[in-house]
């Protein structure tokens, strides 16, 4: 039996994901990975895989594959129905999909971003150490489309583990992010660092892998003018010209040149994977 599956349906974006490329930031290469990494890492345990194996991550409205030999996967992370064959599975739970059965991975009911953990885990070529899409920058497989084919790596000798049913996080009803101050907070008035940390804000529509864009009241800048481009953090909170807070995520550019007025706390992030068009955010701010 060929150890690869079919993609039948690609669903809005669906992409390979696994650990990330950390520590090359400075030769210009982001970090890309999970967004909801804790649900990434789940879902391979329950698959059986060491928590390193690649996943796809999907994107508002689901996938279906069909494997090309019978396999254990897991879906887990934003919740939503899943049929294997037409025939409804439990979610967040093994399931066995039979060779040249259709998985069927619906839209998210709540959250944003499911993760299908197949035993073997998904085998395409590693680029610079990891098998993830970088959105941005283009290396690792690109989005999936429908027909592609992508590899499966070899059955865990060791199974999947028993376990009872277990808890999976909710998606946020509001995102709360932790934020630490600088390196260029002082580029801005305090009324604006005073709006950051009380003011209510929303996730924008625009938000996607790079950042999280928000709705809400502008920041007021201190000075004008532009900084040279500069390192960029995963959960640095960049202010562009319209005043709206961006917090990065996974994808983002490794340099930037508008002020980063703090950072998000990285356990903090995962809530933001799951944070869809519309939900609050509040800004706290943290290590006072």
């Amino acid at each position: 039996m060929t150890a690869s599956f079919e993609v039948v349906r690609a669903g809005a974006l669906t992409t390979v994901q696994d650990e990330g490329r950390a520590g090359l930031a400075h030769l210009g290469v982001g970090r890309a990975g999970a967004l909801d990494a804790p649900a990434a890492a789940l879902a391979n345990r329950l698959a059986g895989n060491p928590v390193t194996a690649a996943v796809l991550e999907t994107t508002a409205t689901g996938c279906a594959v069909r494997p090309g030999r019978a396999v254990r996967v897991v879906v887990g992370g934003a919740p939503c129905r899943v049929t294997v064959g037409g025939r409804p599975v439990a979610w967040g739970a093994a399931v066995r999909v039979p060779a040249g059965a259709v998985l069927d991975v619906g839209p998210a009911v709540h959250g944003l971003r499911s993760y299908l953990a197949f035993a073997g885990g998904v085998a395409s070529e590693p680029v610079l150490g990891s098998r993830s899409a970088d959105l941005l920058s283009g290396l690792g497989p690109a989005p999936l489309r429908d027909g592609d084919v992508l590899p499966l790596g070899p059955t865990p000798s060791a199974g999947a583990p028993a376990v009872d049913p277990v808890p999976w996080p909710g998606a946020p009803a509001e995102l709360v992010l932790p934020v630490y101050f600088g390196p260029r907070h002082s580029w801005f008035t305090p009324a604006a660092l005073r709006t950051l940390t009380t003011a209510a804000y929303r996730v924008c529509a625009q938000s996607n892998r790079i950042g999280l864009r928000t709705e809400g009241p502008p920041l007021e800048r201190a000075r004008t003018g532009e900084l040279p481009s500069e390192g960029m953090v995963l959960g640095a909170v960049q202010v562009p010209p319209d005043g709206r807070p961006v917090v990065f995520l996974n994808d983002h550019p490794t340099t930037g040149g508008y002020p980063v007025v703090g950072v998000v706390a990285g356990p903090a992030l995962a809530a933001a994977a799951q944070a869809g068009a519309g939900t609050g955010v509040r800004f706290v701010r943290a290590g006072r």
